[in-house]
């Protein structure tokens, strides 16, 4: 069974590196976008948004046997229709393609729901990613204002 263990703000430090080292090791982000996503704008926008009453942002651990197997960061709009926005969502290599990618979804459904979610969309970067929402149940919906393709389920 998967836990979901939310990171509080002030305990962010730890996240933030293993965060990064996924956006490169993964080819998230370009060489040239790392200043930005280790810099204070970034940072200081996520803990903005992870200590408002209302939409809040959260960064949450996959735990499985008392060991954190990936992490997601996500962000419940309560205020307006539901739509839970899935901004990061990985597990660490040594767990992945073994099933528990879906087994990590279907807890953050369980937990988001309880959150006020109706349904979820995310970005995603590449074909792997792509394959892994469809299967999950997500369909193609079209673009964000960044030219980055967008994903929904219901």
């Amino acid at each position: 069974m998967i836990e979901i263990i939310e990171i509080p703000v002030e305990n962010i430090e730890e996240f933030w590196e293993i965060q990064f080292k996924y956006l490169v090791e993964d080819n998230i982000i370009e060489p040239d976008d790392y200043d930005y996503f280790s810099g204070n704008e970034y940072r200081t926008t996520i803990k903005n948004h992870m200590i408002k009453e209302i939409d809040k942002l959260h960064m949450v651990y996959f735990v499985k046997n008392d060991i954190k197997i990936g992490a997601c960061q996500f962000k419940t709009y309560q205020s307006e229709d539901g739509k839970c926005f899935i901004l990061d969502f990985w597990l660490f290599d040594n767990y992945r393609n073994k099933g528990l990618g879906h087994e990590c979804f279907k807890a953050l459904e369980k937990y988001t729901k309880s959150d006020g979610a109706k349904y979820y969309e995310i970005n995603y970067s590449n074909d792997n990613n792509h394959r892994f929402w469809l299967r999950i149940g997500f369909i193609d919906n079209g673009i964000d204002e960044y030219n980055v393709p967008l994903m929904i389920k219901r």
